[in-house]
Parts: structure tokens; sequence; C-alpha cells
């Protein structure tokens, strides 16, 4: 197993019990970026990457719903995937529950809570996605080349902030 990348999905593949796949998981992980650098970064490093191995691509669910740059960039990413890599899988996740990025969902909410900031609460639906049930799903990623969808559980995000931000349980 080979790990390109040492960010929050990263430092958990270790955990997989994979051989022969090599994942990429050194992308763009800032929804709201905004710098062309951080885009041109992703998308040299994938296209400078060649592998024979099975190759398996981190992106969002957010290429189903949304139309921001970075969604655009991470259509394009899975095109790169689909058209340069013999055997791949595209991994397409929601939101993620564990690690350090001050960009994750969790992560945002968690930091403004701390620094007595208010919370922006959308009423609007995200997906949650434990580190259980992604590693669950990475060792079930098949030798053929295919494209999964990990949302995890539909939450509201009054029940994330509950949950993951206050520590209460979302459905009392």
């Amino acid at each position: 197993m080979t790990i390109i990348g040492h960010g929050d999905i990263a430092s958990v593949l270790a955990a997989a019990d994979r051989t022969g796949l090599t994942f990429f998981a050194a992308g763009v992980s800032n929804s709201s970026e905004t710098r062309e650098s951080e885009y041109r970064r992703e998308f040299d490093l994938l296209y400078d990457t060649f592998e024979q191995r099975h190759f398996v691509y981190f992106s969002s669910l957010c290429v189903f719903y949304s139309d921001t740059q970075y969604a655009r960039h991470k259509c394009k990413m899975e095109r790169i995937v689909r058209n340069n890599f013999n055997t791949y899988t595209i991994l397409r996740l929601g939101n993620i529950t564990w690690g350090t990025n001050p960009h994750t969902l969790i992560n945002f909410l968690r930091a403004r809570r701390a620094a007595g900031l208010p919370l922006e609460i959308q009423d609007t639906w995200r997906y949650v996605v434990d580190q259980d049930e992604f590693l669950h799903w990475v060792n079930m990623i098949p030798p053929w080349s295919c494209e999964m969808n990990i949302p995890g559980r539909r939450m509201k995000v009054a029940d994330i902030v509950r949950e993951y931000v206050i520590g209460e349980p979302a459905y009392a």
C-alpha cells in the first residue's frame, strides 16, 4: 500500500487492511479554497503520478450538488483519474469526523465555539462519515475500476453541532 499525502484522510489509511493500492490523499481539502495555486498543486501532483497499481482518488459528494470552484476542480480530477489509470476507485466522501484540518465543517465549528464566536448554523443537511465507516468501505474497494460514494449519516447542521461540537446526542 502506498499513501500519497499527509492530511486527515491519509492519517487513518495506515489502519486499512489493503495491499496493492495507491491512495492519493493529497488534494485540496478546503472546499472554500480560492487560490488557484492550491488547485494547480493537486492537478500537477496527480498528473505527474504514474501508477500501475490500483489507484484510489478521494473526491467529494459535492460534485453532485454544488457548482463551486472546488466542486468543478474535483470533477476535473475525477476525469483525469478515469482517463489515465488502468484500474482506479474514485471514492467520494461526506464530512469527516476526525482530524485536525481547520477547514472541515466540524473542526471549523469547534474552533468558532472555542473562540467564543457565534456559530452560523445553516438550515441544511450534510453527510457525516466517521473513521470506522470510512475504513470499512476502504477495505471493501474491489480490484476493478469503480466509483464509490460514502455519505455516512445524513444530518441537519444543527444536529452536527449538538453531537460533534457541543457533545450532546443529536437526537435527544
